[in-house]
């Protein structure tokens, strides 16, 4: 059923309003919440349109307003669609930047590269501490759900969870309430056992679903940060400059790391975790690299920031004699330009 503007916003403010004290609510706490400028007998009117279509009820007499089944059936359903238009939004954006981004990162590799005289590598930007967005069950059958996870960023992951028992709509209804309430704007990090012991409680019978929903959230943030990681590399013949590790052994290792790209994202992975966040840059000296086959050389690094928690390496690779004076310069530049980039573009959302 469609309602006009006004009386959509006074059932969401109801809604959350409900669903942060668990009491009910009045027309002078919506007339506080909405920026409608609407005086409290006039929401008291719209409030009673919303009791007769059958959207919120009176506990009792005097109280507030609580919602019915079928206003959070509304609320959830309109949330979807507005999530839904948001991630397919982001995504054409983010298509459109990733492609453009991907050639950018590219010719700042090769640059450094012919900078330097060394092997420079760089990370595609990745999320940091992302956030859960938005949380979707939905019956596919009586006994099978499909769960959709958005993490921040628009990185979506969807899921079938096949159930013990048959589940009704109104239980997957509560649940999905129940998930985004407590889990929507918090890190993994922030997902801490005594929060989810609380879900599993309010959850009853239904804790194997919670626990799924929650395996899906490690394993979207994981595999984004992780197996996802694109890098990009330039300059590996520059190895041969240097007799130290020209050696037909030495070089093979090192080339092979290059190509591998999995010990690179060990390095990325290291340096991230290591990261005062003052200026970014780090610098690994023969044992000290976190790569055993680039025991041998010195490894510079650098973080770039692109904002909203998006963040990439971007990696010098050379002998221990290398210029650190030049290279630190170089990635300085480099690692203030590509900020500077970014931060601008999405200030100017419409040359995306």
């Amino acid at each position: 059923m469609e309602l006009d503007q006004r009386k959509q916003t006074i059932l969401n403010a109801i809604i959350r309003t409900y669903l942060e004290t668990g009491e009910p609510v009045g027309s002078r706490t919506i007339s506080k919440y909405t920026d409608l400028n609407l005086s409290s007998a006039t929401i008291r009117n719209e409030m009673s349109d919303l009791e007769e279509m059958g959207f919120i009820v009176q506990p009792h007499t005097s109280a507030g307003r609580i919602p019915s089944d079928k206003g959070y059936r509304y609320y959830v359903d309109s949330l979807v669609q507005e999530k839904t238009r948001e991630v397919s939004v982001m995504n054409s954006l983010m298509i459109a930047r990733t492609n453009r981004m991907e050639e950018l990162l590219k010719q700042v590799v090769k640059f450094l590269a012919n900078q330097t005289n060394y092997t420079t590598m760089i990370s595609a930007p990745t999320y940091k501490g992302n956030k859960v967005k938005f949380i979707q069950l939905s019956r596919v059958s009586p006994t099978q759900l499909l769960n959709v996870v958005v993490i921040e960023g628009n990185i979506v992951k969807n899921h079938i969870i096949d159930l013990p028992e048959p589940i009704d709509e109104e239980t997957v209804l509560k649940l999905n309430l129940l998930l985004n309430t407590r889990l929507n704007g918090l890190t993994l990090a922030e997902i801490n056992l005594g929060l989810i012991s609380n879900i599993k409680e309010e959850a009853g019978g239904h804790a194997a679903v919670i626990n799924d929903v929650l395996d899906t959230i490690a394993e979207v943030i994981r595999a984004e940060t992780d197996e996802n990681m694109q890098i990009y590399t330039s300059g590996a013949n520059n190895i041969f400059r240097y007799p130290e590790l020209a050696d037909s052994q030495s070089a093979s290792r090192l080339i092979t790391t290059i190509e591998d790209k999995s010990h690179l994202r060990d390095l990325v992975k290291e340096t991230e975790k290591n990261d005062s966040g003052e200026t970014g840059i780090q610098v690994y000296i023969g044992d000290e690299s976190p790569v055993e086959s680039m025991k041998d050389c010195s490894v510079v690094t650098a973080t770039y920031d692109l904002g909203e928690g998006m963040q990439g390496t971007i990696g010098i690779i050379g002998p221990k004699r290398m210029d650190y004076e030049k290279v630190m310069s170089n990635l300085k530049e480099v690692q203030k330009s590509l900020n500077d980039i970014f931060r601008s573009s999405s200030d100017n959302p419409a040359e995306e």
